[in-house]
């Protein structure tokens, strides 16, 4: 899976399962102010990642994760750790 296809799926996923409008969606977008995440949205986040991606997020791992785009990238390096 390379990048566009894994920032399509966060994308989508984000749309269907946190109900968040596409018009929101942006890479500089923070993830707690801009799309209203809040810790039950990230509680489903790490199910949806799991589900989709095949790998478990671990809080510790989010702490530099703000906005969108240090999502994608988190997801990317996970998936395709070179």
């Amino acid at each position: 899976m390379d990048k566009d296809d894994i920032i399509r799926k966060i994308n989508q996923l984000l749309v269907d399962e946190i109900e968040i409008e596409e018009t929101q969606i942006y890479p500089d977008a923070d993830l707690k102010k801009d799309l209203g995440i809040d810790s039950l949205d990230f509680v489903d986040l790490f199910v949806i990642v799991e589900n989709n991606f095949g790998f478990k997020m671990k809080a510790e791992e989010m702490a530099d994760v703000k906005s969108l785009e240090d999502f994608y990238t988190y997801i990317i390096k996970r998936i395709n750790p070179n």
